[in-house]
């Protein structure tokens, strides 16, 4: 009867001892599947990646980076110089890149990429030129975007706002508080916000890039260095040249430096050496566009290539879903 005891106590140990074995044996089974599944994902969005980079040709900058995901990717309308142009977007997890469309959308060039600790969003209200539209500041240009629905709006914005908080915390630092002054549309002034003087062919319009102002060549010839926008001297009008004099902002050669004739000189538009992130190249050159070309990804019969939401719910290794399988 002693002995009998001993076996029926063992039994009920011996059955749980073999439930945890066979609950840590089905813990490592998916353990490897969420491997296996990450390990997938990883190629994919290399492959994506490397496609997106592919499209911007040898001018294009490298994209591929361990910890760089392709969140998404749409068509935007961008408020350039002259007018509304369809640039395409691609949200990664820790960039924002677009540019031009060529080639029926499946080439693209005058790549730009904007680090999103840099960036912050304004959201506003429908314009005369542009619905569902949105200000992206950065500290060397800001510009306006629209999406085709305020529905594809709000998803850019909510998820461009949640990539940088992710990315200001993974980096511990805080925004930046520095941005470019949004520029005038040259269509808006048909006179130089300076001195009102009309513009015609031989008196062309430029921009201010301290304040913004759609300005004429003579009231524009001084140049000075704004840091967040370029290391180079860049226009500036004839008052934002004398408040950059009064605070003392302006080095001894600034204070002489001028365009020639035309507006230009060794350090203006055409010759300069802009910073690595955004350049202003595009406002000024004529492109081909093509406004109607599919996703890389998704079929679409629209007009305008919708956000394709690709962020997957599996980014990095995460257990925390494992008890819900092991049940």
């Amino acid at each position: 009867m002693v002995v009998r005891r001993e076996l029926s106590d063992l039994l009920p140990r011996h059955r749980l001892l073999q439930r945890k074995q066979d609950r840590n044996h089905k813990t490592d089974v998916v353990i490897l599947l969420i491997m296996v599944d990450q390990l997938a994902f990883t190629q994919e969005n290399r492959e994506r990646i490397q496609a997106v980079e592919n499209s911007f040709g040898p001018s294009g900058m490298s994209l591929i980076r361990p910890d760089r995901v392709l969140i998404g990717e749409g068509r935007l309308m961008k408020l350039c110089r002259r007018r509304p142009q369809p640039k395409v977007f691609f949200l990664f997890n820790d960039i924002l890149v677009y540019g031009s469309i060529i080639l029926h959308g499946r080439w693209h060039k005058n790549q730009h990429v904007i680090s999103l600790e840099d960036i912050q969003l304004e959201d506003l209200e429908d314009g005369v030129i542009m619905e569902n539209q949105w200000l992206i500041r950065t500290p060397q240009k800001s510009f306006y975007v629209a999406a085709a629905s305020a529905e594809e709006k709000r998803a850019w914005m909510e998820h461009i706002e949640d990539c940088r908080c992710k990315q200001l915390q993974h980096a511990g630092c805080q925004p930046g508080c520095t941005f470019a002054t949004t520029w005038i549309p040259d269509r808006a002034s048909a006179i130089c916000m300076r001195c009102s003087q009309t513009f015609r062919v031989n008196k062309r319009r430029h921009h201010c890039r301290r304040c913004g102002f759609v300005v004429c060549n003579a009231c524009s010839k001084n140049r000075a260095v704004i840091c967040h926008i370029s290391t180079k001297p860049v226009r500036v009008c004839r008052l934002c040249h004398l408040s950059l004099q009064d605070h003392g902002e302006l080095t001894q050669d600034e204070v002489h430096l001028r365009g020639d004739s035309d507006g230009r000189n060794c350090s203006d538009e055409s010759d300069l050496v802009m910073p690595e992130y955004e350049a202003t190249s595009d406002d000024e050159a004529n492109e081909w566009v093509e406004h109607h070309a599919p996703s890389n990804w998704v079929e679409c019969h629209n007009s305008w290539s919708p956000f394709n939401y690709l962020k997957p719910a599996h980014q990095s290794l995460n257990l925390t879903g494992l008890s819900s399988h092991l049940t």
